[in-house]
């Protein structure tokens, strides 16, 4: 006994991983396997070709022998009519050369088998062509429409119970038919089992390919979601630190032939608010590198409501005038809602500085209450009654970006002018747990 047979006593015997892909990686099934693969190509450019073969293939296993040697079967004692053989060719014919059609035309193909085979089994000849009306039926299941079968099965059954009558004296009808029957039926099953495999298959890579599909779908939206994340946090961090500097600039190259002292602290503001853009920078494309390769070290957290004092104090530095307060508990807010406040605030104050100008008052005002935290963002426009410029018709990244974040907690975030004049823009998150189900995890940015 093998090894691959053995079992201990009391244990289920069940066939190895190993076992069964040695069985399939066998060289025998590997050519044959080519040679099918090899056959489906051929097919799919010339289906002729296969069709054709079928019959040259068959014409000298069936034909020749009846051509040659016509006797009867030494089995049954009885007598079958005899045909001179430019008859026995004209039935051998029509029983075969109608497969040239069998796929293209299976009920066609059928009909025209069945019904010269009835008239063998009529006129009592004996030809082994006849097999061909079970490849027919055959391919009519496999190819042709299911509710043809009923009819396609009596017909060679019907014909056979004229040969089962005939002999009559060597077998019983019962057990005639039976196994007449049995053919019949195999030959279904055959090409329904086949049928049905091929729609398995079929099906199967239908669903890969779909399964394909979405899968780079979904590689695509991740991919898009992401960058518009990075671009998010690009534009907040380089537009608030780049409009901070340009105004400095501004303000330092005035006051540089008045008061030099002043030229000189705008310049150190300059380089303070550069560096501090720099190492956000860092941090922001940092956290894009692969977690094992990046030097977690050198990050440091993520803005937070604390660090809204210094943003306020950059701002003045500018040149407006900042006022800042808070209402409610802010402390133990979560991380993420902490960066998401602090860039919306951060965003706001940018847009002041940038549309309503260096004079300008602004009134910023943080409130949580009732698990809804308010952000209120006022500035009292430019000096002079200036016009303020309006914000292009898409409204820009940095307003799409407030409402991008203030979405991801159910929120809101509206922007216009104010009733006694100047810019307003309000934001509203919803601080319930149930918001915040359906972020995504790096809502909160990361650390």
């Amino acid at each position: 006994m093998s090894t691959d047979d053995a079992t201990l006593p009391g244990t289920a015997s069940h066939p190895s991983p190993g076992g069964i892909e040695a069985r399939w990686d066998h060289p025998l099934v590997r050519r044959a396997s080519c040679i099918g693969q090899r056959l489906r190509e051929i097919d799919r450019k010339r289906p002729w070709l296969l069709d054709a073969g079928l019959v040259v293939v068959l014409i000298p296993m069936l034909c020749l022998p009846d051509l040659i040697s016509p006797e009867q079967p030494e089995e049954f004692d009885v007598d079958f009519t005899r045909l001179p053989w430019p008859g026995t060719v004209a039935l051998q014919a029509g029983l075969l050369l109608p497969l040239l059609w069998r796929r293209r035309r299976p009920a066609m193909t059928f009909a025209m088998i069945a019904a010269v085979f009835f008239v063998v089994c009529a006129l009592g000849v004996w030809l082994r062509a006849g097999m061909a009306v079970l490849i027919a039926l055959y391919n009519l299941a496999l190819h042709g429409r299911p509710r043809h079968l009923p009819v396609a099965c009596a017909a060679p059954v019907l014909a056979m119970g004229l040969v089962a009558v005939r002999l009559r004296g060597e077998v019983s009808i019962v057990d005639g038919m039976f196994f007449l029957g049995t053919t019949v039926v195999a030959a279904v099953a055959l090409g329904l089992a086949v049928r049905v495999r091929r729609a398995q298959l079929a099906a199967l890579h239908d669903r890969a390919a779909r399964l394909e599909i979405e899968r780079d779908q979904r590689s695509q939206l991740a991919a898009a979601a992401e960058r518009t994340r990075v671009a998010r946090e690009m534009h907040d961090i380089v537009g608030h630190n780049l409009s901070v500097i340009i105004t400095l600039a501004d303000g330092g190259a005035r006051a540089a032939d008045l008061t030099p002292e002043r030229g000189k602290q705008a310049l150190l503001m300059i380089g303070d608010t550069g560096r501090q853009a720099l190492g956000e920078l860092r941090r922001t494309l940092g956290v894009l590198r692969d977690q094992h390769t990046a030097d977690t070290a050198e990050l440091s957290p993520q803005p937070r409501l604390a660090d809204i004092d210094a943003l306020c104090a950059r701002i003045r530095a500018a040149g407006p005038q900042v006022v800042y307060r808070t209402s409610g508990e802010l402390d133990n807010l979560d991380r993420g809602v902490q960066l998401t406040v602090y860039r919306i605030v951060q965003e706001a104050l940018t847009n002041a500085l940038k549309h309503a100008g260096r004079d300008t008052r602004i009134d910023l005002t943080v409130t949580a209450r009732d698990m809804e935290l308010r952000i209120d963002v006022h500035d009292t426009g430019p000096v002079q009654g200036a016009a303020r410029p309006e914000p292009p018709r898409d409204q820009g990244q940095g307003l799409t970006g407030m409402r991008e974040r203030a979405a991801l907690y159910n929120g809101t975030v509206t922007a216009g002018p104010a009733p006694g004049g100047g810019w307003a823009v309000r934001a509203v998150l919803d601080l319930s747990p149930i918001s915040g189900l359906h972020r995504p995890a790096h809502a909160g940015g990361a650390e």
